[in-house]
Parts: structure tokens; sequence; C-alpha cells
């Protein structure tokens, strides 16, 4: 079973940039959809950006585009999101999260069935 750990969050100021980590605990590069949410308080959870990892493929939620990258390693088991010119509206928690799957299940959050504990994004 897949655990997920993420790391990297942090206080930042608006147009300042973070680089979250998620580590998971054995090999996911083999058809796993791995996703970016985030949740702010107040709001629901929503996806942030998602890839498939058997190709690489991404998506980006349009609130993002341009500013985020997602991007896997496949060496050390990890899911990464660099954030560039963060907005005090980016200010939530982030969730990685994982599930088996085709590329096209990769779209739909509730499908995600492993998730880890969040991490803290603040933008002022």
């Amino acid at each position: 079973h897949v655990q997920l750990v993420e790391s990297g969050g942090g206080s930042v100021q608006a147009g300042g940039s973070l680089k979250l980590s998620c580590a998971a605990s054995r090999y996911t590069y083999s058809g796993f959809c791995m996703g970016w949410f985030r949740q702010a308080p107040g709001k629901e959870r929503e996806a942030v950006a998602h890839l498939w990892t058997r190709t690489g493929t991404t998506y980006y939620a349009d609130s993002v585009k341009g500013r985020f990258t997602i991007s896997q390693d496949n060496a050390n088991n990890a899911l990464y999101l660099q954030m560039n010119d963060l907005k005090a509206e980016d200010t939530a928690t982030y969730y990685c999260a994982a599930r088996r799957g085709a590329r096209w299940q990769c779209s739909t959050m509730n499908s995600y069935d492993i998730w880890g504990q969040g991490t803290q994004v603040t933008v002022s």
C-alpha cells in the first residue's frame, strides 16, 4: 500500500515561490494518477494539477496554469509542485494524492484513494 508524505509548505510573500514535495513509500511510476489538490478555509477541496505517471501527461487548473509545474522523479518515488508567482488566493492546505488507474481517470478527484496529510501554504 502506497503512503504519501508532503513537505515544502510555508509562508511566502506574494510573487514568491515554493516547491512542494511528495514522497511515496514505493514506486508509482507505472499507471498511477498523481495529483496535487488544495483546500482553503471555508472552501471545497479543488484540483491543482495532476499527471499520469506512465507518460507524464499533465493537467493544470486554469487558476495555476503558467505559474505551477507538476513533475515526477521516478528514481526517488517523488512528486513535486513548483509554485511561482504565488498569490494570496493560493493560500491553502495542499495535499498530494494518488490512485492506480488509466489516464482518463486522473481527472476525478473523488476517485483518488491515497492521500497525504497535507502541507500549509500561506501567501501574504
